[in-house]
């Protein structure tokens, strides 16, 4: 069993060279909002246990900007805070997997 209930990953990576990488699409941006929400609804708490985290270059960047939600593997995309507030709503709290911004 993972030690957190939903350990979720943002890729914030800077390419150097200039090529395209999630960091160009705001992806620190948006692990912040997606942090500061989670703590907001209480999700981050012993009992819900969701921790929130930034990475390196997931290798994945043609599909960017890239978020991945542990245990479950599953990668997400994202546009604006309207689909991150899904990916809260739907995988995060309730556990079901948001579809149209599976990669």
């Amino acid at each position: 069993m993972s030690y957190y209930n939903k350990h979720v990953f943002f890729c914030v990576n800077q390419r150097e060279d200039g090529e395209d990488c999630c960091a160009s699409h705001s992806s620190q941006r948006a692990r912040d909002y997606v942090k500061d929400k989670v703590r907001e609804l209480g999700l981050s708490n012993q009992q819900n246990n969701i921790r929130i985290n930034s990475a390196g270059c997931m290798d994945r960047c043609d599909e960017g900007p890239v978020v991945v939600v542990y245990p479950e593997g599953v990668w997400y995309t994202f546009v604006d805070e309207s689909d991150l507030d899904e990916i809260i709503d739907e995988h995060l709290k309730n556990g079901r997997v948001v579809e149209r911004l599976k990669i």
